[in-house]
């Protein structure tokens, strides 16, 4: 898989680790910034990450804040994109198999290094289980067309 990453400037450390763990399970990294701790706006990225997913440039997506919240939010006004916000390892692997979340977003603040290397593994190598949980995630992709 290619895996695209993006933070703001209070991630930059945590995209570092999360870029190491991505070619650690043997994945392509798609670095979209930002490249440097004066502040940026996390939307900026958020759509340049969502972006590569939903362009098919990348199979998916990882997204760093301090919170995670902002990222998150904004990366789901990307038709198409699933972002979630997963603050602990049962919601990273939850996202995967009953979401099909194809953009992980992570509290820059709130994981020590090996934390957050198996968060990221467990994302990437947890599989959509589909069955009801298609079926549902059809009613959320119809809901993107209702306006």
């Amino acid at each position: 898989m290619k895996i695209s990453t993006g933070s703001d400037h209070r991630g930059l450390h945590q995209r570092k680790i999360i870029g190491e763990s991505i070619a650690a399970c043997g994945h392509e990294v798609n670095d979209l910034g930002t490249m440097t701790t004066d502040s940026c706006d996390y939307p900026d990225i958020a759509r340049l990450v969502a972006h590569s997913v939903t362009g098919g440039g990348c199979d998916r997506g990882i997204l760093v804040c301090g919170t995670g919240i902002g990222m998150s939010i904004a990366a789901n006004k990307v038709k198409g994109i699933r972002a979630a916000l997963c603050p602990d390892e049962n919601s990273a692997k939850f996202s995967r198999l009953h979401n099909d979340a194809n953009v992980l977003c992570l509290p820059g603040d709130n994981f020590d290094d090996d934390q957050l290397r198996s968060i990221i593994k467990l994302w990437l190598t947890t599989d959509f289980e589909g069955g009801r949980h298609a079926r549902r995630l059809e009613k959320v992709a119809q809901m993107e067309n209702e306006f």
